[in-house]
């Protein structure tokens, strides 16, 4: 097996940690509405500094020609790895309290493995995530497309741009009009069902 070979590492701002000690404190000062409340705010601001830069420091993702990897926990160890081909999208979210910070939340969506809440991952505070996003798009589509126009791996039946046509394998022409055939049916059947509805 290959050796996969790193091609960006993210880091993580600082400010995502005042934004967790923010949104803590928001969430203890809800809870003072009741009695949890009193004992949660002044734990919450002697420990929270702590605990957000352990949790901080804990945190990386990586960015490798054929995967992503991401870590994090304290206590709990999270590791992953997730198949640039698997990755769908990659969302960015920006709240007002994040815009005020510059932090966005990368969520990580992947084919058949998402979660509950509709991304595999969510990350935030890693710096300049609009460009990380765009490495990571960008390293996807070189995974998935060969560069040519064509489906990487060398897919049967496919021919790649800049391909001459006449140069592919008669059994694999038979296949590609099998596919196109199929696809060409299952189209005409979307259409009698739209025209239907």
């Amino acid at each position: 097996m290959r050796e996969e070979t790193t091609l960006r590492v993210a880091q993580f701002s600082p400010k995502v940690q005042t934004y967790w000690m923010l949104s803590g404190t928001i969430v203890c000062v809800i809870l003072c509405l009741g009695l949890v409340g009193f004992v949660a705010l002044p734990l919450w601001l002697v420990f929270g500094t702590m605990i957000t830069t352990k949790v901080r420091q804990a945190m990386s993702c990586e960015l490798t020609d054929r995967s992503l990897k991401f870590s994090k926990g304290v206590l709990t160890r999270v590791e992953k790895t997730v198949p640039l081909e698997k990755i769908t999208d990659l969302g960015l979210i920006q709240g007002p309290i994040m815009r005020h910070f510059g932090l966005h939340m990368l969520m990580i969506e992947t084919a058949g493995q998402s979660g509950p809440g509709g991304a595999l991952l969510r990350l935030t505070g890693i710096e300049d995530t609009p460009e990380f996003r765009a490495a990571v798009l960008e390293q996807r589509d070189r995974v998935v497309f060969d560069g040519k126009g064509g489906a990487a791996g060398g897919d049967v039946g496919v021919v790649r741009g800049g391909e001459d046509p006449a140069t592919v394998p008669e059994s694999d022409t038979g296949e590609l009009v099998t596919v196109l055939s199929d696809i060409r049916d299952t189209l005409g059947r979307i259409e009698d069902q739209l025209k239907r509805g």
